[in-house]
């Protein structure tokens, strides 16, 4: 049996607010260093950069009717995440599809598969984080799951967890850690930009990070090159 969730939790729009304009290494440092997706998702243009809560699709190899019956349970500000339950790269979602979800306010797609239409998506601004680009087309024959827990591109998701994506990747943040997250991604941020100042200032991050005694203990020695 199959099913498909409606009402999913999200995090509040407040929270979903903070998250805008975030980038996916500052959330992914603040949070212990988790959440990020595999090295192989990557924009199909830039820049990029969306965040919203996920909505999740599972889709058969070969086979995007799922993504159909997951276009009407998204709302705006969504993000949508499509998992194939086996591995494949064919050409899942293209510029209709796009068009659907434009059209219902969603923000994006990520998926461990491969999409097609890809200059027509950039030319209507509907981005997308995908594991390929590949013009196989695909059949409506097999049903899935929508709105439950996925593993994408090696990520643990699951329906309303925040999503941040940028040119450097994909993070995804839990629903209920997202505003604790949130708080450690403004500290970080503060601290890179005091960092910074002292950087455009000509500091070393030698000195900045305290570094020189930890070198000396770890053997590195300083001595006049001679050589000729």
């Amino acid at each position: 049996m199959s099913v498909c969730y409606t009402d999913i939790l999200r995090p509040s729009k407040t929270v979903v607010a903070k998250f805008e304009g975030a980038e996916v290494a500052t959330v992914h440092e603040s949070q212990g260093r988790k959440g990020l997706l595999a090295d192989y998702m990557r924009p199909i243009y830039k820049p990029a950069k969306i965040a919203g809560p996920a909505v999740t699709c599972e889709v058969a190899p070969g086979d995007n009717w799922m993504i159909h019956v997951a276009v009407e349970q998204c709302q705006p500000g969504d993000i949508l995440v499509v998992k194939p339950t086996s591995a494949s790269c064919d050409g899942f979602f293209g510029d209709l599809l796009a068009t659907s979800l434009k059209a219902r306010g969603v923000l994006g797609l990520i998926i461990e598969g491969g999409v097609r239409d890809t200059a027509a998506l950039t030319a209507m601004n509907f981005p997308v984080w995908s594991k390929t680009i590949f013009s196989q087309g695909c059949v409506k024959e097999t049903i899935a799951n929508v709105n439950v827990p996925v593993t994408c591109a090696n990520a643990y998701i699951c329906p309303g967890d925040m999503i941040v994506a940028d040119e450097d990747g994909v993070v995804v943040v839990k629903r209920e850690e997202a505003e604790g997250v949130w708080d450690k991604v403004e500290k970080r941020m503060a601290n890179e930009e005091s960092k910074r100042i002292r950087f455009e200032n000509g500091e070393l991050g030698l000195d900045i990070y305290n570094m020189r005694e930890r070198l000396a203990d770890k053997g590195l020695v300083y001595a006049k090159y001679e050589g000729k």
